[in-house]
């Protein structure tokens, strides 16, 4: 398997191991107490974005990886994945406060929820990290092949 294919696996791994702790961690009714559950979730997920960039690039993402990440996306799509992850947190907690008085059947379908959510972020991340490893790997390559002609 290729060093890009190997990367790929170790992140989908890892992006399932969060989007289940997450799911885990959400399952267990903690009635007025939702919000807290999702900043700790929140917090969880900066950890799996950390991660799934250091599986690609081998190094931590800094505070100045970050802004120049931001900067590269631009401004408009930062907001618009800002509001829709904090909106998917919002309706978890909000969704969780309802099936907390539903019994555990409610509780299981609010955890594959978030976990789900928690997944597809990690996605969409995972997506980002590969075309811009993908974009060095090429940039790399071709400055390599400019030298030796």
């Amino acid at each position: 398997m290729s060093n890009l294919g190997n990367k790929r696996l170790e992140t989908a791994l890892a992006i399932a191991t969060y989007a289940v702790g997450s799911g885990t961690a959400l399952i267990a009714p903690t009635p007025s107490g939702e919000i807290p559950k999702q900043l700790i979730v929140t917090a969880s997920d900066i950890l799996m974005y950390a991660r799934i960039w250091r599986i690609y690039f081998d190094e931590d993402l800094s505070s100045k990886g970050l802004l120049e990440i931001l900067a590269e996306l631009g401004l408009v799509t930062v907001g618009a994945i800002g509001a829709a992850y904090i909106v998917s947190k919002a309706s978890t907690a909000i969704l969780k406060e309802i099936t907390n008085w539903t019994g555990p059947l409610g509780w299981g379908v609010t955890a594959a929820i978030a976990g789900s959510l928690n997944g597809l972020f990690g996605f969409t991340w995972a997506l980002y990290c590969d075309n811009v490893y993908s974009q060095r790997k090429l940039k790399s390559a071709n400055l390599f092949l400019s030298t030796q002609l």
